[in-house]
């Protein structure tokens, strides 16, 4: 029985990652993970150095994590800036750590993979694995409801809550039939949006990704980018990224076109999942009155209500999704520190701010745009 460490997830053949993944959570998939690393969107350069972890019995992987050392935070969605600062003040190395993560990714979903008593073992063997290899601490973040069982095994595993927005279908015959369920003003704001928006010649094209041309992705990247560019930061993901993967999984991708008199000017990129559509990327290349809400938001809910699709998941933050219908979920992550001083300072903090959380989680529900029966 052995931890077993890989550096780059091409050591692995696909079918035995994905073997272990189990799922069509596309986020998992060797694809996705391989195209991150692969089109040089991570690597050391970029502060993301890929430690896998496996553990291995008889020659057979029987669980892994998909890992990363760290030496920032950014890129995670789960922010812990204000500790690696205390440590620095205090004159304790945060950084390198270690990361189990779907990079640039804030989804929930599996992050233990393969069996669930082999995956017990890798954890078990974790903070022997960070001491000799002097990592701080270990951050597992946006876990499902399996992992969260496991870790909740092991007290020294601190638990942080975060908050985020999703949207639910239920069962809506068209747009129409989810605007009647809210309450007359909301209505009729989400109507005057898309009004707007189609008052300035904007319309909209949903492209099969295997039909996709380079010179296509070629905008879609600029989109992207350009969000960045505005706040004047570097973009993630390199263009080699969207070539990778609509190459190697273009059944998930998901993309619409907005469209002002037959030219481009903005998109968004999107995954699907079994029932769920997640909301990955998005941008335009010229500003538009209400064309973010449209693109982003009143396209993708068209789209799943049209294929029966039932969660949005629409990524991290973003409060302003309430008063569109997206109602508040709990998100999990979970934190070994190695300091004993750092561990117990994290610990109150995180008591309290769970319960803020949580307390949040209720409130904000009275944002929500349901007419009251239907809340």
């Amino acid at each position: 029985m052995s931890l077993v460490s890989l550096a780059s997830l091409a050591d692995i053949p696909a079918h035995q990652w994905d073997t272990l993944a189990a799922t069509d959570y596309p986020f998992l998939r060797h694809a996705f993970l391989s195209s991150l690393e692969e089109s040089g969107s991570l690597g050391p350069r970029s502060g993301w150095q890929a430690d896998h972890l496996l553990w291995a019995e008889n020659g057979q992987y029987l669980a892994a994590i998909p890992g990363y050392r760290k030496q920032h935070s950014y890129g995670e969605y789960v922010f812990d800036h204000s500790w690696a600062d205390a440590c620095h003040r205090a004159g304790i190395d945060y950084y390198p750590k270690w990361l189990g993560a779907v990079p640039l990714s804030p989804v929930t979903g599996p992050r233990l993979l393969g069996d669930a008593a082999a995956a017990a073992k890798l954890l078990q063997q974790l903070p022997d694995y960070l001491a000799q290899h002097q990592l701080s601490s270990a951050h597992i973040n946006f876990t499902d409801e399996r992992d969260n069982g496991l870790f909740t095994r092991d007290p020294h595993w601190l638990s942080r809550l975060g908050c985020q927005y999703h949207w639910h279908n239920r069962g809506y015959r068209d747009f129409q039939d989810f605007l009647d369920t809210l309450t007359s003003r909301k209505r009729k704001q989400m109507r005057k949006e898309r009004e707007q928006v189609a008052a300035q010649g904007i319309e909209f094209e949903w492209l099969d990704a295997r039909n996709v041309s380079e010179t296509q992705w070629d905008f879609v990247y600029a989109c992207y980018a350009n969000t960045y560019t505005i706040r004047r930061r570097a973009p993630y993901l390199t263009r080699a990224f969207f070539s990778l993967l609509a190459e190697r999984m273009p059944e998930a991708i998901r993309l619409v076109i907005a469209k002002q008199q037959g030219q481009p000017v903005a998109m968004a990129f999107s995954l699907v999942s079994g029932d769920t559509f997640f909301g990955r990327y998005w941008g335009c290349l010229a500003e538009f009155d209400r064309l973010h809400f449209e693109t982003c938001f009143y396209q993708g809910m068209d789209y799943m209500i049209s294929q029966g699709l039932s969660r949005f998941d629409a990524g991290a933050q973003g409060e302003h999704k309430l008063i569109r219908g997206f109602e508040p979920v709990i998100t999990h992550s979970w934190h070994y520190l190695r300091h004993p001083g750092l561990r117990e300072v994290v610990a109150e903090f995180l008591q309290r701010e769970s319960e803020a959380v949580s307390d949040w989680a209720v409130e904000a529900r009275d944002a929500l745009p349901f007419r009251e029966r239907e809340i």
